[in-house]
């Protein structure tokens, strides 16, 4: 994972559809940094749940650029990519703390990791399983990492417990 080197700033390019990894390819091989936060997904498909990477941001990747050289319009005419977002004629910078933040919640390979510190009385989703992109509420935590949640289904709350990997805050 990309960390953020001094003198550069993080822009957002949009990115063409379904050419994340080209764009991210292309922008690694001019020397530009991206970053791009991954979440796992899961689907229905075919009457089977199935699980994949997606993109946190979709459309949308991060792209670090030293102001002082220039460069943003070479990351514009990138194959993969769109353009930078703009307000006006130069390309709006992404706040540091932002991005900094995003990065300390994913893995090497950009992949968002579960929250850290659940409580009783979060709101969170369920991101995994038959239960995907359920909402539900935090019970109690288990010391093996074991969550209880409270769902509703069928019009009455139901108790399931779910590993914290699982879940995602509201």
């Amino acid at each position: 994972m990309p960390r953020h080197d001094p003198g550069t700033t993080w822009f957002l390019a949009q990115v063409k559809p379904n050419s994340y990894s080209i764009a991210e390819r292309n922008l690694t091989r001019q020397g530009f940094q991206s970053f791009m936060p991954m979440e796992e997904e899961t689907r229905q498909r075919n009457g089977k749940f199935v699980t994949a990477m997606r993109p946190l941001f979709p459309g949308y990747i991060f792209v670090a650029l030293n102001v002082a050289h220039g460069g943003w319009r070479s990351v514009n005419s990138t194959y993969g990519v769109t353009r930078l977002v703009s307000f006006g004629k130069e390309p709006a910078a992404v706040p540091l703390d932002l991005v900094s933040q995003l990065m300390l919640r994913c893995d090497a390979e950009g992949k968002l990791l579960p929250p850290k510190l659940l409580k009783p009385g979060d709101q969170v989703t369920l991101t995994k399983g038959p239960f995907a992109n359920f909402v539900a509420e935090v019970e109690k935590i288990a010391p093996d990492r074991r969550v209880w949640v409270l769902m509703e289904i069928m019009g009455g709350q139901t108790r399931v417990a779910v590993v914290a990997e699982q879940l995602r805050a509201v």
